[in-house]
């Protein structure tokens, strides 16, 4: 007997009527927005890419995103876009992050996706204290202390936890409730236009979601390299990593890489991608010609299935992808302090610098350096403040004075020392401000230090 002449096993009064929903134009545009940043979560929880077995709309704009993974002349003629690595399409590379400087190996360069992804957690970060002084823009110093080398070149990426994942459970019982409740009604062409939704969704997130994310770093740090302290400088904070070279290689110069199978052509990828374009084409053109109740079924399930897309969507995967790098890093100790002045705030980062806890003996590092980075105006205002201010953090004195008479300043304007006092006040400011919260800022840079606090 043919299974599609078998008589339904009930009927529905709405198929009688000449009501048509035209869910044609939902059919694959609908949703294509969350059902990319669903499928982007596919390698950051664990178990997410056995759990995409339900009727995803969207089918049409995903296939176009992830099927410019495919390289070859049949590939880019149907998926046309530029040729992106595998991290960059699923949004796990490509963001640029501050410029670093190693304020003791003297390195400076640009840095990737993972100090990004670092600079935007310390932004999150409450203050701890404020040091006082004269007020003009809020600034703030970050301390990071990274630390025991646990993240090396190829090591595999943790993997959030499962119970964001299982919700999946939601819509794939309604998908595979709405295909057999259509069946049952005798609508075979609902059931099988779900159906075709289901497997497509399902096989493109086993197949994508079989990339394994690892870290892409140096594989091994040069011997004997002084510690890597350096600076991440944005417009008005500043971030201080502390840590041994290849402790910090992996936020200055590393990036996420997804290891997937088949490249460089990506074939697999791009016969997901065209298995995603078939189901829009066939929902859109057969999905008109099912009845009423059908295509209800067939609606049904989308919403579920837009509505758990939309609901991992809203985790933000940069928020993720952030509880990944810190997971890997085993949650480093962060302290925020903020300042009130660019001059404050220059003073503040060149004290923690040179702590003699964390400075190398005979190191390179130079406190006027420093307070150039932060402030490079070449008037002389500005330089014998600088000259003032290494000259005082150069004394092993704890008691320091910033204050000059006006025999010290032969030839200025009147306006000019009242500039420079006022500028000197906010070092003397940065200075106390360091003093009074020297107890939380060393226990950060300084192992040995704890263990002495724990003996």
């Amino acid at each position: 007997m043919d299974i599609i002449n078998t008589l339904p096993t009930f009927t529905v009064p709405i198929n009688q009527s000449n009501f048509n929903l035209n869910t044609s134009n939902v059919a694959g545009f609908f949703g294509g927005d969350e059902a990319i940043a669903a499928m982007t979560t596919v390698h950051l929880y664990r178990g997410r890419r056995w759990l995409g077995w339900y009727n995803s709309p969207g089918s049409y704009t995903v296939a176009k995103k992830f099927g410019q993974l495919a390289k070859s002349r049949f590939w880019d003629g149907l998926f046309p876009g530029p040729n992106l690595t595998p991290a960059e399409v699923f949004g796990l590379d490509g963001k640029p992050g501050p410029r670093y400087w190693g304020v003791f190996s003297g390195t400076e360069m640009a840095t990737g996706h993972l100090a990004y992804l670092m600079v935007e957690k310390t932004k999150e970060v409450q203050a701890e204290a404020e040091v006082e002084g004269r007020e003009t823009t809020p600034l703030s110093v970050t301390i990071v202390d990274v630390g025991n080398g646990v993240v090396k070149h190829l090591d595999r990426a943790p993997m959030m936890s499962i119970h964001h994942a299982l919700l999946a459970a939601i819509p794939i019982t309604i998908s595979f409730a709405t295909c057999g409740i259509s069946a049952a009604s005798g609508d075979w062409l609902a059931f099988a236009l779900i159906m075709i939704g289901i497997i497509s969704s399902g096989v493109s997130c086993l197949v994508m979601g079989s990339a394994q994310l690892e870290f892409a770093s140096v594989k091994e740090a040069a011997p004997n390299v002084p510690p890597a302290d350096g600076l991440l400088r944005m417009r008005n904070d500043v971030v201080i990593l502390r840590g041994e070279e290849k402790d910090i290689d992996p936020i200055t110069k590393g990036r996420f890489d997804l290891k997937m199978g088949g490249g460089p052509e990506f074939r697999r990828i791009g016969l997901c991608s065209l298995l995603l374009l078939a189901q829009f084409l066939l929902q859109l053109l057969l999905i008109p010609q099912a009845t009423t109740f059908g295509q209800i079924m067939f609606i049904s399930s989308l919403a579920a299935s837009w509505a758990y897309n939309s609901f991992l969507s809203s985790l933000e995967q940069e928020k993720i992808q952030i509880g990944v790098l810190l997971e890997a890093l085993r949650n480093p100790f962060m302290l925020k302090i903020a300042l009130k002045n660019r001059a404050a705030q220059a003073v503040f980062a060149c004290l923690v610098l040179s702590d003699d806890v964390r400075r190398p003996p005979n190191s390179d590092f130079k406190p006027k350096d420093v307070l150039h980075y932060f402030i490079p105006n070449e008037t002389r205002v500005w330089n014998t403040w600088r000259n003032k201010v290494v000259e005082e953090l150069e004394k092993h004195e704890e008691e320091k004075s910033f204050d000059l008479s006006s025999s010290d300043l032969p030839g200025f304007r009147d306006d000019e020392k009242d500039l420079l006092r006022s500028l000197l006040h906010d070092a003397c400011s940065a200075y106390r401000g360091y003093q009074n919260h020297i107890d939380k800022i060393r226990p950060i840079s300084s192992p040995s230090l704890n263990e002495k606090r724990l003996s």
